[in-house]
């Protein structure tokens, strides 16, 4: 058996002691940051060239890069330099044909028109539901959206702040995606698909992907939460992937037999508007989705987008 020196066993002893204060230190700092708050996204005013464009075709990268163009092209929402978040569904572990992921090409074509209009940097993420990896892998979004240039990665519990409102929320003091906070300009690209609880998966119930903590909780008053946290990101653009329409079983998916070719990508700088129009464009009444009624209730929006400019183009 080795015999240890009076001196090494020092060394040893003081090693440790140093290990040991690291680790609180680092501790510390990342409790720190778990901890630290946030008041959410400033709001930029954003003068589009109309409310909201639907573009109709069977090619969903020309056609989102048609509804952004007729908006006033991405110029509109990118400030040279900036950093994006193009936020996608990519909470499944499905490929895009099951409709239960935002369309790949729909999100590459918008991280390609970013980096056209002088982004610095374009990030993709989502707190997925299935396990990461695969879903980013499966959904074919990691692949499309890195050949673009867009850094693709996972959200990182350390990287969480908690939400802070100015008026009482449900929300208060949730864990929030720091990146999705501290970003030039947020895009917000849901796929329009049945949802068991919410009737739909639209625009806010997309913003869901950016929380942290037990998420399950959210769906208890979940119409007054997501509002609340769609005005907490303040989204500059919301594009509606609607190429595919997962139409029963959603969010999950996996039967292509509930599958519709709807053919349809919406764009808007509202949205509200945006739910809106994808709820009757699949003939739901908007009030009946809890979501865009609470919207609706507090003066955020309409049930009809009558009065309001909205193109419909077809590509």
């Amino acid at each position: 058996m080795a015999i240890c020196s009076r001196r090494k066993f020092l060394k040893i002893v003081a090693a440790g002691i140093g290990s040991a204060a690291a680790l609180r230190f680092f501790s510390r700092a990342g409790i720190a940051q778990a901890v630290r708050s946030s008041n959410g996204r400033k709001r930029r005013t954003i003068t589009a060239d109309h409310d909201l464009v639907a573009v109709k075709g069977s090619d969903p990268a020309a056609m989102t890069r048609a509804a952004v163009k007729a908006l006033g092209g991405m110029a509109k929402f990118v400030p040279r330099g900036s950093t994006v978040v193009v936020k996608p569904n990519i909470g499944w572990d499905r490929s895009p044909e099951t409709g239960a992921n935002t369309n790949p090409d729909v999100v590459a074509a918008l991280v390609e028109m970013c980096y056209e209009a002088g982004a610095k940097r374009v990030n993709v993420f989502d707190n997925t539901c299935n396990t990461a990896q695969r879903c980013y892998e499966t959904s074919g979004i990691r692949r499309l959206a890195e050949s673009k240039g867009a850094r693709v990665y996972h959200t990182d519990a350390w990287n969480f702040v908690r939400a802070q409102f100015p008026y009482e929320s449900p929300m208060e003091g949730w864990p929030v995606f720091r990146d999705a906070i501290e970003c030039d300009t947020f895009i917000n690209v849901p796929v329009l698909k049945h949802h068991g609880l919410t009737g739909l998966t639209l625009g806010m119930k997309n913003l869901m992907g950016v929380c942290g903590g037990s998420r399950g909780q959210i769906h208890f008053n979940i119409g007054r939460k997501l509002v609340d946290m769609a005005d907490f990101i303040k989204p500059e653009l919301t594009v509606i992937d609607g190429f595919r329409y997962l139409a029963r079983n959603g969010p999950t998916g996996g039967n292509l037999a509930d599958v519709l070719a709807l053919g349809t990508v919406i764009a808007s700088p509202d949205i509200t508007l945006a739910d809106v129009y994808a709820a009757r464009l699949v003939g739901r009444d908007p009030n009946s989705i809890p979501y865009i009624a609470n919207a609706i209730e507090r003066g955020l929006g309409s049930p009809y987008y009558a009065g309001k400019d909205v193109v419909e183009l077809s590509v």
